[in-house]
């Protein structure tokens, strides 16, 4: 596999984490030290241990039998939804029609319900454009990296939350909610990941999905528009809550494990996601 990232960290030897050759190796890692550094961080900043260690309290994932195939493939059946959702939002037809390729391992089925929605707002069309564009080229991505052992696409039911392309306000309500899963779905996932070389690729989706969170989340904000939680741990962006930002009192992201992916993310996949990753 032709490497996705030939850059290499550099540190200053005056910041916190510059301070021993140790913590250098570690962010010279990439993403892949992203966890640790964050360990070293707090420790390093006179928190207690145990502080630290709440803070960065990961889900519990049975990661016996993962391999890094198995979960980029879990990703891409979320890419696949997101991609479709704002490409049909924007275009009125799916991925395929652009020549993006969806087959694979698995059941391939049909994405349903999906319809071109009619924006107003001059600035909603060009981020509705880029968001769309974004998610297609994280299918893409996924895709070549995992070659033939990539998933196809399942059956996608676009209206898996009753609304989406009805209004700009439906659209930014279902963004909303696929965007702060996606994110949380990435960050959980995130330590599993053996590769360095695909998991600076996955951080830099990551961040990519974090962008568009505070993207849409803002727009939501600005609008007014109610949206309702997602699960226990969501965090709704004003008016509906307080925070612009979907992070907690750590100001850190919302992590969650595929089980509470899917648990959100179900209505939009009626015969389930393809993959060795079921929840």
């Amino acid at each position: 596999m032709n490497k996705l990232i030939n850059e290499e960290t550099k540190m200053n030897s005056n910041t916190a984490f510059g301070q021993q050759t140790t913590r250098r190796n570690v962010l010279k890692m990439g993403a892949a030290g992203l966890v640790s550094a964050s360990l070293i961080a707090l420790m390093g900043s006179g928190s207690s241990s145990a502080e630290g260690l709440s803070a960065l309290t990961l889900p519990a994932w049975d990661s016996r039998q993962l391999s890094d195939t198995d979960i980029l493939n879990f990703a891409l059946n979320l890419e696949y939804l997101e991609a479709e959702f704002y490409t049909y939002a924007v275009t009125g037809q799916g991925i395929e029609a652009l020549g993006i390729a969806t087959s694979g391992k698995g059941t391939s089925g049909p994405t349903m319900n999906g319809k071109k929605v009619k924006f107003s707002d001059p600035m909603m069309i060009a981020i509705a454009e880029e968001l769309a564009f974004d998610e297609q080229q994280h299918v893409k991505l996924l895709r070549s990296v995992l070659g033939k052992d990539a998933i196809a696409k399942p059956t996608l039911d676009l209206n898996g939350m009753g609304i989406g392309f009805g209004s700009e306000a439906e659209y930014l309500t279902v963004g909303r909610a696929l965007e702060d899963t996606g994110v949380s779905a990435y960050g959980g996932a995130a330590p599993l990941i053996k590769s360095k070389e695909i998991l600076s690729a996955a951080a830099r989706i990551l961040a990519d999905e974090a962008y568009h969170m505070g993207n849409v989340r803002l727009l939501i904000a600005q609008k007014g528009i109610h949206v309702k939680a997602v699960d226990g741990k969501d965090i709704l962006p004003p008016p509906s809550g307080k925070k612009f930002f979907g992070v907690d009192d750590h100001a850190l992201s919302i992590l969650r494990t595929p089980a509470e992916v899917l648990e959100i993310a179900k209505p939009f996949y009626p015969k389930g996601v393809n993959g060795a990753i079921q929840g």
